[in-house]
């Protein structure tokens, strides 16, 4: 009776903010990085960049070390996330528009880039929102004009807008409320976030954090960017001080977060997913091995880090090199919340989940990204791309198990590699081993007939094959 009557005590007494909120369906938690390179962060293999908070948390989760993109740059890749489907279904294949590039150095009409996820196109969030969830988008959107369209019940800082005018307030932007003049907006976002979990610590909820970080303008923190500036580069990273302190405040606002989940006992039931939207930019941090970066279908532009957290029931600690894709985030999330896929909606990617919870092997399967599009060079010569103009230039790509396969629309070129021996892409094999080749490139054909992909086909009146643009871009 003593025991009992104690108990009922505590129970009356305690702070209904550290009560713990556990027996209900899991929280999710989806942290969007933009353009962090695959090895932008210590628990990948990075020494230069400072990541404490996100090592710590990758010993408590399944690493995936051959985690990629649905795109090498901002807005298609996000589209893809968001939608589970791949570029063809809903045509975003780039941030508007598709013929950049100097007109001279085309061969090819692109084609046309839509600019706006279709209000059509069932998100992740609105069947989240539609099963009870309290949903929220924090950060950056790209896609459309107001995440609320599409299945969010709040909305910060997210606007039509890749990057953010400035780092530090005022911010000039009209979904985000200015904090006091001179706060960083990293840190703002983390304690958005912060504020949103406590307020909706006692129902399911879903956080969509999309961080601006480390897109330009490249502004860090000036005490942060100081030590940066007296620390030794690695590996080819480390060029710009302001890109490390942006990528430091990042961790910590995820250190953050992890002591609210902590505090509020909602560790147990809350899922975490952390990646990005695509490869670094090549010409700040090297991704080596890997060649190229983002804009590129190379290794280096598509590759992401991302690991998935659920303390309880995810082994910790562990590594996988299946090859997955951020569309399997979709069907892996609604899997893990034991909900029924939408009878009518196509999904693309896989879900993970016995693999992520129980190991098991993932079946081989291709995987493909398609860019009917041009995307310049950074800087002219110096992107590791095919050819020093362009990063991108149309094309199709390709891979299966550890070979992977280029196709380019303008000369009708093949390019083979095989992984395990090249991660680099250094060493074409298409020559070589025309057998594999052909194989593949079968399976990308019927793959863009199966998803009436578009193939640019009409020539541009403007190319000139002897035209050599001047300068460095």
């Amino acid at each position: 009776m003593l025991l009992l009557f104690c108990l009922l005590i505590f129970s009356q007494c305690a702070d209904p903010a550290e009560t713990p909120a556990t027996s209900g369906p899991p929280n999710i938690i989806l942290v969007v990085v933009d353009d962090l390179g695959w090895r932008d962060v210590g628990f990948m293999g990075s020494t230069y960049y400072e990541t404490p908070h996100l090592d710590s948390l990758s010993q408590r989760s399944l690493v995936f070390t051959n985690g990629y993109a649905g795109a090498a740059n901002c807005a298609p890749s996000r589209a893809c996330l968001l939608s589970g489907q791949n570029t063809p279904r809903h045509g975003i294949y780039t941030v508007s528009p598709s013929d950049r590039g100097n007109k001279k150095t085309r061969k090819l009409i692109p084609t046309p880039n839509t600019k706006t996820l279709a209000d059509s196109v069932l998100t992740l969030a609105e069947v989240l929102q539609s099963n009870g969830y309290a949903t929220c988008s924090i950060g950056k959107w790209h896609v459309g004009d107001d995440p609320t369209t599409q299945g969010f019940d709040i909305n910060v800082g997210g606007t039509h807008a890749g990057h953010p005018k400035t780092y530090f307030s005022p911010y000039q932007n009209p979904n985000l409320k200015d904090g006091p003049e001179g706060e960083y907006l990293t840190e703002r976002l983390s304690s958005e976030a912060v504020h949103f979990i406590r307020n909706h610590r006692e129902e399911p909820f879903f956080l969509y954090l999309p961080y601006f970080t480390i897109h330009t303008p490249l502004q860090g923190k000036p005490g942060l960017v100081d030590k940066y500036e007296g620390k030794k580069m690695s590996g080819g990273q480390g060029r710009n001080p302001h890109y490390a302190a942006m990528i430091e405040t990042m961790d910590s606002g995820i250190g953050f977060i992890m002591r609210t989940l902590k505090s509020l006992q909602l560790e147990e039931n809350t899922i975490i997913i952390f990646t990005s939207d695509n490869g670094g930019i090549s010409y700040l941090s090297r991704q080596s091995p890997l060649r190229a970066g983002k804009g590129s279908y190379y290794e280096g532009g598509i590759r992401v880090p991302f690991m998935v957290t659920w303390p309880g029931r995810v082994e910790g600690g562990r590594k996988s090199d299946a090859p997955v894709t951020l569309m399997d985030v979709y069907p892996t999330v609604l899997d893990l919340l034991d909900l029924e896929k939408p009878a009518d909606k196509l999904l693309d990617g896989i879900s993970l989940k016995d693999h992520i919870l129980e190991g098991d092997a993932i079946a081989e399967r291709p995987l493909y990204w398609h860019f009917p599009i041009y995307l310049q060079a950074y800087r002219k010569g110096e992107d590791q791309s095919r050819d020093s103009l362009f990063r991108t230039r149309p094309g199709t790509v390709m891979r299966l198990g550890n070979w992977k396969l280029h196709e380019y629309f303008e000369d009708g070129a093949l390019e083979l590699y095989n992984l395990e021996d090249d991660l680099g892409e250094t060493n074409d094999l298409s020559a070589t081993n025309p057998e594999k080749a052909a194989e593949l490139h079968q399976m990308m054909q019927t793959w863009r007939e199966s998803t009436q992909a578009p193939v640019p086909t009409e020539l541009n009146p403007d190319y000139d094959a002897d035209f050599r643009p001047q300068g460095r871009r």
